[in-house]
């Protein structure tokens, strides 16, 4: 299925959406797998970054695999979601052009191919990791696909399932490798991915205000006063948390020669700032896109992420 789709306007009449997508079914399966979320699996090297157990061979392996069986069981559920809402997204103005929607990936391909990872994947963990960091990976799973079937369409669990999706990813790093969690680091990765989950929801309702071609029909029952207070709300305690853990020496004072881990709260307070920059105008609809898009916020977290291992490494 090639050439231009035919959407309507906000007045209902046909118009151009842009070209569909070309080429295989192979290169449809990748596209539809969303090759771009993968960025979000990085997240599993949160936990070992934290504890300053990143850099060694063993470590980075098991942390390799974590992240390619994160990636299959994501892109098995992106495959299943697409192909129940092919028909809902053929009305969309964007999402008409994914594979699927656009015939390029057949529904019965996707569904197979979405049961194979979503089969491959659990099963590699079982025998390759650590039972705890196997458990969640399905457990993840499972929750993703009551998503994709009925969650999606339930008043703020869909916020609290994504949300949690977000911190799955940053915990199952520090379970492979046998790591504790804080309970700073699962406040502000809790809430920071609330923030940017409820940013992006806003955004969605800001740019298809009024229109007949919104797939998410859970977007008409949210206001956005009512969104704008959840990001507002979980930035607050994002950097609440954050502040928190830099402030919190333990009773063991700072050999380093600045107190990184203190000032690394400055880089994060103007990240959390410049992101809700993008939330306020209603443009943070793609979390990944603002991330990798903006050099400023790019700045700011080569920034904070060199103060931050500034702390680890007590320099």
């Amino acid at each position: 299925m090639t050439g231009t789709a035919l959407v309507s306007d906000h007045a209902g009449r046909p118009g151009p959406a842009g070209p569909l997508p070309r080429g295989g079914l192979l290169l449809g399966l990748l596209r539809t797998a969303r090759p771009k979320q993968w960025v979000k699996n990085v997240l599993v090297i949160a936990a070992p970054a934290a504890a300053g157990e990143l850099f060694s061979v063993p470590t980075l392996t098991r942390l390799a695999l974590v992240f390619v069986l994160f990636t299959a069981c994501a892109a098995a559920v992106y495959l299943v979601n697409d192909a129940r809402d092919a028909e809902a997204d053929r009305a969309h103005p964007v999402k008409c052009r994914r594979p699927v929607a656009a015939g390029q990936v057949p529904v019965p391909v996707a569904y197979a191919a979405g049961a194979a990872l979503g089969v491959l994947a659990p099963v590699a963990a079982v025998r390759l990791c650590p039972p705890e960091a196997a458990a969640l990976l399905i457990a993840y799973l499972g929750m993703q696909l009551a998503y994709c079937v009925s969650l999606k369409h339930v008043l703020v669990v869909d916020l609290l399932v994504v949300t949690t999706g977000f911190v799955m990813r940053a915990v199952i790093g520090g379970l492979a490798l046998g790591i504790p969690l804080s309970r700073w680091f699962l406040i502000t990765t809790g809430f920071g991915a609330l923030f940017m989950v409820s940013a992006k929801r806003y955004s969605e309702a800001v740019q298809t205000a009024g229109s007949a071609g919104a797939t998410r029909a859970l977007l008409t029952e949210y206001s956005t006063g009512y969104l704008r207070f959840v990001w507002q709300l979980a930035a607050g305690v994002a950097v609440l948390g954050y502040c928190l853990w830099a402030l919190e020496e333990g009773g063991v004072p700072h050999t380093s020669v600045l107190p990184w881990r203190q000032l690394s709260v400055v880089a994060f307070v103007l990240a959390v700032l410049r992101y809700a920059v993008f939330a306020d105008r209603g443009t943070a609809g793609e979390p990944e896109d603002v991330v990798l898009g903006d050099r400023a916020l790019a700045v700011i977290g080569l920034v904070w992420a060199a103060m931050y291992a500034a702390a680890v490494a007590d320099w």
